[in-house]
């Protein structure tokens, strides 16, 4: 049986650089979009512990819900900021396991990654100029008047592009923990303090080792009907589990489904549930 542990893993997953860049396939074929707008097949690259006996490690659904649109790249010219979701693995005998994943972006000091990707936009750029470029007639009208298409779409096919000896190339990396019940606030906390400690230019009061080896080993799930304190990176971190007799465990913030609905259809969609319809949610 399981020993009541907050945490049951700490994973890491991301770009695998001795395979390299492989399409996504689970996220279609986009070989249409820019080099730096498709999507690139993700690794676990790492997980502590290496397997616990009461919750096996299943690499193929945690690489693919921490990270459902795979690897992305992006340069200094592009927005940045990390993204939490969290998931759930529910398994043939009903029992459940919770993810919680920060994602957030890594400089790619790789120089076959930024050359294979300056080559991918090679071999973009000259396919893309062998489609529209237009026939002789065409371009001798076209300078002749001076207005051509082709000059817009040269600079299209240039936006959002790759230049590696001006552009610094960023990947998509994502730390994620793998937890028996749902505490969604304080694990989004311990990662948001656990990614502030590597990027921070000052080191945290300890080895970051020291910190995960806490989460998974030394802080318990708190018993019903109480709260847990332990401490994280750079301040406390507090989850509360409800008593038997409350209402079950649900630590998301409900104000966020008003926000991304709207009344009228969360409304709907209570009057569904309780007609017992069956609802189908469809997200980016």
């Amino acid at each position: 049986s399981a020993p009541g542990r907050f945490a049951d893993y700490f994973v890491i997953c991301g770009l695998d650089t001795e395979t390299g860049l492989e399409p996504d396939e689970l996220s279609g074929e986009n070989f249409d979009q820019t080099p730096l707008r498709r999507t690139f097949k993700s690794k676990v690259l790492a997980r502590y512990p290496e397997n616990v006996e009461w919750n096996p490690f299943d690499q193929d659904a945690v690489g693919m819900l921490c990270m459902p649109k795979g690897l992305a790249f992006k340069t200094q010219a592009d927005s940045r900021e990390p993204q939490f979701h969290s998931f759930i693995i529910t398994r043939e005998d009903g029992s459940r396991t919770f993810g919680f994943s920060l994602t957030f972006f890594e400089e790619v000091t790789s120089k076959q990654i930024c050359s294979a990707m300056q080559t991918l936009y090679h071999m973009h750029n000259a396919e893309y100029d062998i489609l529209h470029t237009p026939p002789t007639n065409d371009r001798d009208s076209c300078s002749s008047t001076g207005d051509c298409n082709g000059t817009s779409i040269s600079k299209l096919q240039r936006f959002n592009s790759y230049d590696i000896s001006r552009d610094t190339l960023y990947v998509s990396k994502c730390i994620c923990l793998i937890t028996p019940m749902s505490f969604m606030k304080a694990c989004k906390k311990v990662l948001e303090q656990l990614h502030q400690a590597v990027t921070s230019p000052q080191p945290p009061p300890l080895p970051l080792e020291s910190y995960i080896y806490n989460i998974l080993y030394e802080v318990p799930l708190p018993p019903a009907g109480r709260s847990l304190k332990f401490s994280g990176v750079y301040g406390p971190i507090i989850c509360q589990r409800p008593s038997t007799n409350e209402l079950p465990l649900f630590d998301f913030p409900v104000k966020e489904v008003f926000e991304l609905l709207g009344v009228e259809n969360v409304v709907q969609l209570f009057t569904c549930a309780l007609l017992e319809f069956q609802i189908l949610l469809y997200s980016q």
